[in-house]
């Protein structure tokens, strides 16, 4: 199996995917929630002891208008906490529309009382969204150092380390444009949780770079009269079936989840679901490719008619 030898194949591939979403946030960029944004957040417990279904709340709730700026409750948050028990997420609300909404709950569902309201202010919410970008770009430098010091012993370490944050940087922004893409589609909002789903995609995706770039290391001492192509080509190969075990495993859970696991996970399921596929396939498709253009210096060639077609 060829698969370095198709590499710009595959770096097309990707670009087909990327390109989409990247067009969608210049479009209109992410939609970021309350957790971004700042808004309140409200808990109400239903006297009945069981908390009615989302749609039902959605329902009841269509009818209502912010009293500020008329908009409707549309894409108002719910999550349910407990049996009793539900928060709602909106952006920032007066007084009045806080007591229109629990008089609507209360008649419809035969009382409910609200019992902690709180806001989030945009200050605070912009902090969040810094350390949001912080926390990425750091986890970034720090898998780039680690990398780099697992394979120190390499020739061109730091190359192993650069090429896992490339496949990093690639499930973000497939992330990110499917993130955008559904925002003007189905209004999706950023939130914290699509933040958890971003970073734990990154964590699962340089897992898998480095389970090849150990295989690669350990080929290098093996075969060390071999081209490179071939060295990284036969590593790939070698635990191809692996990652792709590991990979369906756990893809096969989160799409159970998907279609089963209620509306308040699904957007976070989604997300993760997309996210460790892309993590997949950037990991044996595109990380130890990227070693390979780097070690044959390809871009040197990449507008000339007499570039040499790969070995592998």
């Amino acid at each position: 199996m060829n698969i370095i030898g198709k590499r710009y194949w595959f770096f097309g591939l990707s670009l087909l995917i990327i390109i989409p979403g990247l067009v969608a946030l210049a479009m209109g960029g992410l939609k970021p929630s309350i957790d971004f944004t700042g808004g309140t957040m409200m808990e109400y417990v239903f006297a009945s002891g069981n908390a009615p279904s989302l749609d039902e709340i959605r329902s009841a709730l269509g009818g209502v208008t912010v009293a500020a700026t008329g908009e409707t409750l549309e894409n108002v948050q719910i999550q349910t906490l407990g049996t009793d028990r539900i928060v709602l997420r909106v952006k920032q609300i007066d007084e009045e529309t806080i007591q229109r909404i629990t008089a609507v709950l209360d008649e419809t569902f035969g009382g409910a009382t609200l019992d902690v309201k709180d806001n989030v202010g945009a200050s605070v919410g912009g902090e969040v969204a810094q350390r949001a970008a912080g926390a990425v770009a750091l986890a970034a430098i720090a898998i780039a150092l680690y990398v780099w010091f697992a394979f120190r012993k390499l020739p061109n370490a730091s190359r192993y380390g650069m090429a896992a944050v490339f496949s990093l940087l690639h499930d973000v922004l497939v992330l990110l444009g499917l993130e955008a893409i559904l925002g003007l589609l189905l209004g999706w909002e950023a939130d914290a949780l699509f933040l958890t789903a971003v970073l734990t995609v990154i964590g699962f995706s340089v897992h898998d770079t480095i389970v090849v770039f150990d295989r690669i290391r350990e080929n290098r001492a093996r075969y060390s009269r071999a081209p490179f192509d071939r060295v990284v080509n036969h590593s790939i190969v070698q635990t191809l079936d692996r990652s792709i075990n590991t990979t369906l495993t756990v893809l096969f859970t989160l799409l159970a989840m998907a279609l089963f696991g209620g509306s308040t996970t699904r957007h976070f399921i989604i997300i993760l679901l997309v996210g460790m596929a892309s993590g997949s396939y950037s990991s044996i498709f595109n990380a130890a490719a990227i070693l390979v253009v780097w070690e044959n210096r390809e871009w040197e060639t990449w507008f000339s008619r007499n570039r040499k077609p790969s070995k592998a």
